[in-house]
């Protein structure tokens, strides 16, 4: 199964998260299939590539909260 999660990007003060698709039983860095986007929680900044995300998502690609928290908070809905 695949989700799309976060991924670490970046130093401790400088933190980035990546969205990505990765295989569900990986660690949270191990190898990503896809990079879907991004998120800055510092400057509440987000870029998505949704037909990326659309077509992860018809496949049968799970969510993690955080994930769909993000997607709300850019009133994007996808279930």
């Amino acid at each position: 199964m695949v989700k799309l999660r976060l991924k670490r990007y970046g130093r401790k003060q400088r933190m980035t998260y990546r969205i990505v698709a990765i295989d569900a039983k990986s660690r949270r860095e191990g190898k990503v299939t896809r990079e879907v986007g991004f998120y800055n929680p510092r400057k509440e900044e987000t870029q998505l590539d949704i037909s990326s995300i659309t077509a992860l998502c018809k496949s049968g690609a799970k969510l993690t909260e955080t994930v769909r928290d993000i997607f709300r908070r850019e009133s994007l809905k996808i279930t």
